[in-house]
């Protein structure tokens, strides 16, 4: 079992991942991307944050990423996650640990702030917020109509890092020392789930 990058050619295993959710309500898409616009995603994603894939003898049971939780200059400091987890790969511990690798090569970074945002109800994606120290920060009531019915999104928040009077920019993934990428991805990236 290893974390590592994702890398644009795990686009099709990634979006075969992504299609369970497609009919569900975890995801406000309402259809499943092309495989060129899912590959632009993994790109653009790349260039600023982590996009982490879990792997098993070569196939992907899971990703998580970071992308902006808003636009403008002021917020770079945050960042909102996501994560997804092929059937095989639920309750086993695996989502915390692709979720904890993102939230330490998020803190490198220098990101202060992280959001996880979970439609509700989803037990499981609540579950794992709290177990790493995420607090539900608000409810966004009736804010998305999905699979039949208007759904409630939950805010979750937690901080990496003190706040600081003068902060120094985000530093974009792409240049984070490699060796302490290495570091982070490979204390995750063992066989049994860490407790």
């Amino acid at each position: 079992m290893t974390i590592r990058l994702a890398v644009p050619g795990d686009a099709l295993a990634l979006l075969e991942i992504y299609r369970q959710y497609i009919q569900t309500p975890i995801t406000f898409e309402y259809e499943l991307p092309t495989l060129e616009e899912f590959t632009r995603r993994i790109s653009d994603a790349l260039k600023q944050y982590p996009y982490l894939v879990l792997e098993d003898q070569g196939r992907l049971l899971g990703y998580t990423y970071a992308h902006p939780e808003r636009e403008w200059k002021a917020y770079q400091w945050n960042a909102e996650l996501s994560i997804y987890l092929a059937p095989a790969a639920a309750g086993k511990g695996y989502g915390r640990r692709l979720y904890q690798a993102l939230l330490d090569l998020l803190s490198l970074q220098g990101v202060r702030t992280v959001y996880g945002v979970v439609t509700s109800p989803n037990p499981a994606s609540e579950a794992l917020q709290k177990s790493l120290g995420f607090r539900l920060i608000g409810v966004h009531k009736n804010t998305g109509y999905k699979a039949g019915q208007w759904r409630d999104v939950l805010w979750f928040e937690k901080s990496l890092a003190p706040y600081d009077a003068d902060p120094q920019p985000v530093l974009p993934f792409c240049q984070l020392d490699q060796q302490q990428v290495d570091r982070v991805l490979a204390a995750y990236g063992h066989e049994d789930p860490p407790a």
